[in-house]
């Protein structure tokens, strides 16, 4: 066995080159794009990584590649717990405890050595939109910027040591369906039309607007949590500038009450419809050409709400049902988009729950986000309630 540290560009290819083993015969896997994976690991274009530092490996079984790991660790995630905590993630494995434990194990060691107390996996370096979890319910085909995995990695890291901290169930729904609920879309509508609110979409020739106003809206509605994590503008502006190509002005939606942000509500197009017609992972200008022409086509009929919140002092007066409303009359416009994704939600947070199924979302998936206390005497805390 040996574990390489990936330093130059022979061991970046090795790094993306293996899912491709691990998935050879798995149809419901899409490749990732390469650049998105890259971007993540430079400190240039993930403003997150710039007050952090990560690492990635290689393992070798026999002189085969047979496992990668990233650790890496942040201020604003690791500040937020009893103990300084840091990250695992973009873990792939052959079916083998012995190369996963080895690779657990170089990630403790560096996690250690840069003054940390724990790990969660497998997560991303920044936003918790994507790449987060480990799948272990609803091996399907995943939304853009879910984590799809092998059955098997759920025993590799349990069995290494790893407990849940919480879970993430992603939830279906057709919003134009007639068979939704009616006493919601009845409240939906008389809220939507309550005097004092103003509803708009996000337009891109304004977005350092929303991005001020997200920011405001998000402080405020988590800021009491202990799930709260500090989001800066310029990981808005990256994500937002990075993704132009693909986001839709009119799935992204703010609430106002005389003037003031109050609540905010995001979704993308699952451009994982698209991505799987390139499997190698790399775009040139033709394949962006090409992915252009199957959107024109309308190839994306699934799209995925990523975030959502309403300040403290509206929450509660049926502001979610009333997105719910405005989007539904964009859905039935674009009627091409059949499916909505709501992912995710904690299980910490059993209000989010409560509105994902009042508006008739069916539960069809569940990630895990994973804890490993580097004191194994450490009495082990799933992530607290939110009970407000």
């Amino acid at each position: 066995m040996q574990l390489v540290e990936v330093t130059n560009k022979k061991q970046v290819d090795a790094f993306h080159r293996l899912p491709y083993f691990i998935y050879k015969e798995d149809k419901n896997w899409v490749a990732p794009l390469r650049m998105m994976v890259e971007d993540i690991f430079n400190p240039i274009k993930n403003n997150t990584l710039r007050k952090g530092s990560a690492c990635r490996w290689l393992a070798y079984k026999n002189d085969k590649l047979v496992g990668r790991i990233a650790a890496f660790h942040t201020p604003g995630y690791a500040g937020q717990f009893e103990q300084p905590t840091g990250g695992v993630g973009f873990f792939e494995c052959t079916n083998d405890q012995e190369v996963a434990n080895q690779l657990f194990d170089t990630a403790k060691a560096w996690l250690i050595a840069e003054g940390m107390e724990a790990m969660d996996g497998p997560i991303n370096i920044g936003e918790n939109f994507f790449n987060w979890g480990l799948l272990v319910d609803g091996f399907v085909q995943q939304c853009f910027g879910m984590n799809y995995n092998p059955d098997y990695y759920h025993r590799l890291w349990t069995s290494y040591g790893f407990q849940t901290y919480y879970k993430q169930y992603s939830y279906h729904l057709n919003i134009t369906s007639p068979d939704l609920p009616e006493r919601f879309w009845k409240i939906a509508a008389w809220m939507a039309k309550k005097p004092g609110y103003h509803y708009e979409h996000f337009k891109f020739k304004n977005r350092a607007k929303y991005i001020a106003d997200f920011i405001e809206i998000y402080d405020e509605a988590w800021r009491k949590h202990d799930n709260y994590k500090l989001i800066e503008s310029q990981d808005l502006h990256d994500m937002i500038n990075s993704s132009k190509l693909i986001l839709e002005e009119e799935f992204i939606w703010f609430v106002y009450h005389e003037g003031k942000p109050i609540a905010f509500f995001m979704m993308i197009p699952d451009v994982n419809q698209l991505i799987k017609y390139f499997p190698s992972g790399k775009l040139n200008f033709f394949k962006i050409l090409r992915m252009l022409y199957l959107k024109w086509r309308k190839v994306i009929t699934n799209c995925r709400v990523i975030v959502m919140g309403v300040v403290p002092k509206f929450q509660k007066s049926g502001i979610e049902s009333a997105i719910f409303y405005q989007l539904r009359q964009v859905l039935l416009r674009k009627h091409w988009y059949n499916d909505m994704e709501l992912s995710w939600v904690g299980d910490f947070n059993p209000k989010m729950i409560s509105i994902f199924e009042a508006v008739g979302g069916k539960k069809d998936k569940t990630h895990l986000t994973l804890r490993y206390l580097f004191d194994r005497q450490k009495e082990f805390k799933r992530s607290p309630i939110i009970e407000d």
